[in-house]
């Protein structure tokens, strides 16, 4: 079973194989996967919910393999409980979003959205009315330094900025080799940032993490820029604080419910820039991604599994 089109990656691995059929499914509700889950050894899953009522029908299934790293929408116990391994594609599309999370940061600071929207209308004047940051000599918070903060914190010291990094779970001397600072009270220097990068997991810790009163701490002309998972950044209290311009803006990618509806109140806004979760999705990452999570379930067939590549590793032996 495969939730998304089936990628040039997946084909690289899958055409070698006759011994495997693939299925491509577009409908991702939970009753159409509870009816036809029984049929099949592997999936290859989206975003959509894996709900432990899946699981509980899934008989034959050997190996879940994410198009992805994250894992928010999969009932990861219930998994567990089952015997069944999650995997996912490791550092596949680590490059993509970090590329991202810089792009973002550009396009506020540098005012692109108002200046694409103004110049159209003729107004050239804009550039001295709203001018534009350096982010040279800016100084930056990043929430998580996994794989992919790893690769942003360099990106953004090569723009000579000052890098704030904290993540409590990471040997802090490999921040500071980065070039970087380990900050250990992040909501204690946030008064102090231009910008506030999210780039760590969700999960009970993180849900929530930057709510009402860390935005308030902030800078007036502060940006935050989330490419993890929707719900890290409460999206209420950043659209309260969008609108009363408490911060200056913000870049947002994930959402909690997707794909976001119109009426979304975020998108009334003009100081937010929004992308449709895409931030880990490139031509080149397309390919990565499906070629790993097509190699992990062909692994787990054959017996050879990498446990870096798995999350629940208990069920391994």
């Amino acid at each position: 079973m495969i939730q998304m089109p089936i990628s040039e990656g997946m084909r690289e691995i899958f055409d070698t194989r006759p011994d495997i059929e693939c299925d491509r499914f577009t409908d991702l509700s939970e009753d159409n996967l509870v009816e036809h889950i029984a049929n099949y050894d592997a999936a290859i899953l989206g975003i959509a919910p894996f709900t432990p009522r899946i699981i509980a029908r899934a008989d034959r299934l050997k190996v879940v393999s994410r198009f992805g790293v994250g894992y928010d929408a999969v009932d990861v116990p219930a998994l567990t409980e089952a015997g069944i391994p999650l995997t996912v594609v490791g550092t596949a599309n680590s490059v993509t979003v970090a590329e991202h999370s810089l792009f973002l940061m550009l396009a506020l600071a540098k005012r692109c959205t108002i200046y694409d929207r103004e110049v159209r209308k003729g107004n050239w004047n804009i550039r001295w009315d709203y001018p534009a940051y350096d982010l040279a000599g800016r100084k930056v918070l990043v929430l998580g330094f996994g794989r992919i903060g790893r690769r942003l914190v360099p990106r953004l010291v090569a723009m000579q900025m000052d890098v704030l990094v904290h993540d409590p779970y990471i040997t802090q001397d490999a921040i500071t080799c980065a070039g970087a600072t380990p900050v250990e009270d992040w909501r204690a220097v946030l008064p102090e940032v231009d910008f506030l990068s999210v780039n760590c997991p969700k999960n009970e810790e993180t849900t929530g993490m930057v709510g009402a009163a860390e935005l308030a701490s902030m800078k007036k002309t502060a940006f935050v820029v989330n490419t993890a998972r929707g719900g890290i950044v409460d999206e209420t209290a950043l659209y309260d604080a969008l609108k009363a311009e408490t911060i200056s803006g913000a870049g947002i990618d994930p959402f909690v419910i997707e794909p976001a509806p119109a009426d979304t109140p975020l998108f009334e806004l003009d100081n937010i820039i929004v992308s449709p979760h895409s931030a880990g999705v490139s031509e080149e990452s397309i390919y990565r991604m499906g070629y790993w999570a097509a190699k992990n379930v062909v692994d787990c067939f054959d017996g050879k599994l990498d446990p870096a590549n798995v999350i629940n590793t208990e069920v391994l032996g």
